[in-house]
Order: C-alpha cells, then sequence, then structure tokens
C-alpha cells in the first residue's frame, strides 16, 4: 500500500475519536479503591475524575499533566493528527492552565499502513502544538493493529486560579464554548464516507481562547466536553460539586447537519452507554424526548468547554441549582 492510494483510517478502528473511550461506569468500577496521592502538594488527584492532574512545587505554580489519546476519527491523517492534538491540549486548558511540553503516543499497524500516513499525522498534531505554542519533544510508539494517536501534555497554571470539576456553586449559569454533534457526525463519515468540514474545523479548534475568558470573566469550575458526552461531564462536575443543573436543550448549539445525522440514525455505541450512565440521575420535562436526550449524551471528540458561570461571547445553555441530578427541559 502506497502513501497516496485510497486509505480509510477509520476503517482500521473499532470506534472512533473519545467515542472509543472505556464506559464511564466501567472505568469507575476499575479505577475505584485506588490511590497514589501521597504528598501534600497534590492539589487535584484522582478523586473526581478531573481533567488533570495538578501538583504545587511552588508556591505561585502548578504543574499540570494529562495524556490523551485514540483511534481515528477521520480518514485524512493530517486532521487526524491536529484533531488527537487538539483534544490532548484541552485538559490543560479545562484547568485553565497553559501547555508548555507534549510528547507523542503513537500505536500503528507498520504492516498494514505507510509511514508516510503516520508521518501526516504527526505533521498534523505538530501543527496544532505549534498553535498552541507547546513544543512536542518526542514521544513513545508501538507496532499496534489498531492505530492510536494522541499526546501526553504537561502545563502549568496559578493555583489560585484553577478551573476544576468540583468547584461548582448553586445559582449560577452554564456556559458551553463549542457546539456539539461531532460523534453523530464523526459516525457518518465512518460509516459513508462523507466529509464533514464544520465538525473537523470544531474539534481542531484549541480551548485557549475559551480558557482564557473563562479566567477573565472569575469562573472557578470549568471542565471539557469528550468522550462522555454533554451530559456525562455535566453529571461528573455536578456530582463533585455537590451541585445539581438544569439544562435547555434548546439553547445547546449543534454543529451543521448534527440534527440530520441523528434523525438518520448515526448514534454511536459510546452514546447509547453515555446516557444509560446517566439516566439514573436525569429528570426529562415533558416534551424532551429520546432523541434529545441522546443528543446530549453525544459522544464529543475535541468538544469545547462547560463553564459555570457566563463568559461572554459563548452561549449559556443552564444553569446549576442546589440538590443533585440534572433536569432537561
Amino acid at each position: 500500500m502506497s502513501a497516496t492510494a485510497p486509505v480509510r483510517l477509520t476503517g482500521f478502528a473499532h470506534g472512533g475519536g473519545c467515542a472509543c473511550k472505556i464506559p464511564p461506569g466501567e472505568l469507575e468500577d476499575a479505577v475505584r479503591g485506588l490511590t497514589g496521592q501521597s504528598g501534600a502538594g497534590v492539589l487535584v488527584g484522582l478523586d473526581d475524575g478531573d481533567d488533570a492532574a495538578a501538583v504545587l512545587v511552588r508556591e505561585d505554580l502548578a504543574v499540570l499533566s494529562t495524556a490523551d489519546f485514540f483511534t481515528p476519527v477521520v480518514d485524512d491523517a493530517y486532521d487526524w493528527g491536529r484533531i488527537a492534538a487538539a483534544n490532548a491540549l484541552s485538559d490543560v486548558y479545562a484547568m485553565g492552565g497553559r501547555p508548555v511540553m507534549a510528547i507523542n503516543l503513537v500505536g500503528w499497524p507498520r504492516d498494514e499502513l505507510p509511514m508516510e500516513l503516520l508521518t501526516e499525522v504527526l505533521r498534523g498534531g505538530l501543527a496544532v502544538a505549534s498553535e498552541a505554542g507547546c513544543p512536542v519533544i518526542g514521544g513513545h510508539s508501538i507496532d499496534d493493529p489498531e492505530p492510536k494517536y494522541g499526546m501526553a501534555v504537561t502545563g502549568v497554571a496559578d493555583p489560585d486560579r484553577l478551573l476544576r470539576n468540583d468547584a461548582a456553586a448553586p445559582g449560577l449559569p452554564l456556559t458551553l464554548t463549542k457546539p456539539i454533534g461531532v460523534g453523530l457526525l464523526n459516525n457518518r463519515h465512518k460509516t459513508t464516507g462523507e466529509v464533514f468540514p464544520e465538525a473537523v474545523a470544531t474539534m481542531t479548534r484549541l480551548n485557549r481562547d475559551a480558557a482564557e475568558a473563562a479566567l477573565a470573566a472569575g469562573a472557578r469550575a470549568a471542565t471539557d466536553v469528550t468522550g462522555f458526552g454533554l451530559l456525562g461531564h455535566l453529571h461528573k462536575m455536578c456530582r463533585a460539586s455537590g451541585v445539581g443543573a438544569v439544562l435547555d436543550r434548546r439553547a445547546v448549539p449543534l454543529v451543521e447537519g448534527a440534527a440530520q445525522a441523528l434523525r438518520d440514525g448515526y448514534v454511536s455505541g459510546g452514546t447509547r452507554r453515555n446516557l444509560d450512565w446517566v439516566r439514573p440521575h436525569l429528570q426529562a420535562a415533558t416534551g424532551v424526548a429520546e432523541d434529545d436526550l441522546l443528543l446530549l449524551a453525544d459522544a464529543q471528540t475535541s468538544g469545547g468547554l462547560l463553564v459555570v458561570g457566563e463568559v461572554p461571547g459563548y452561549p449559556v445553555i443552564g444553569h446549576t441549582v442546589a440538590g443533585s441530578g440534572i433536569t432537561v427541559r
């Protein structure tokens, strides 16, 4: 196979992007009881499944660490690299930090796919990291029957201005900084080969500006919306913070084509598992259909930030409340 022959990268993957994550319930069962958080310097550890670890190394400096990688979400190798890099960097932005270094993480079926394609993946990752001002220095690779790519990222942050998923307070707006629905479009792309430029543009856009805007607005709580869907990540933040939420489904922005993909049945298994996990904590108002909930549970790849507080320039999609659970209206 040559680098110029038509290759459908998504055909080498059992799932695509963050939709291939281990389901949230299974993952929580697997890590329950694990510790490894010794030392007073740990600011954010395993307790609430936040976006990155945070360790205090100086009174005015926290170091952030995270890793994220996944199977191909699009067939274009360069775009896949860009999307995976933006997604990995997002965990640092979701904590209110700035990425300072990344290393590549690669699994590659070297007997099935040309190395020239891997070069394109890495080139895409480097392009987005360069946009973020984050040098990519080496990495690790293995021979793998299923292609995988992502990054381990180190960042820095002001320990007094961390955005955390356990810091939400009741009575505040909920802001979402990117539209949802890319999971539906990625699933359609994998099935049909159709290309959705708006979805690619959304997934490759850094969350840097959104994070800076959230910090400037005085936000203290945030998370990014990825494989567990909007409902899943909102549930995790509410549970960690001891609050509830009301979500206005009509206020949630959608990527162009997502609603049609939903009507046409391009719902991933990961999305259905997301909804099953969150459903015991959901209350749907009259008129909210199952399809509405599936859309809100859509497994995102490199999604936006979900911020507790109003962030100028981005839509408010609901608010936090005292109590627990999520009401969708």
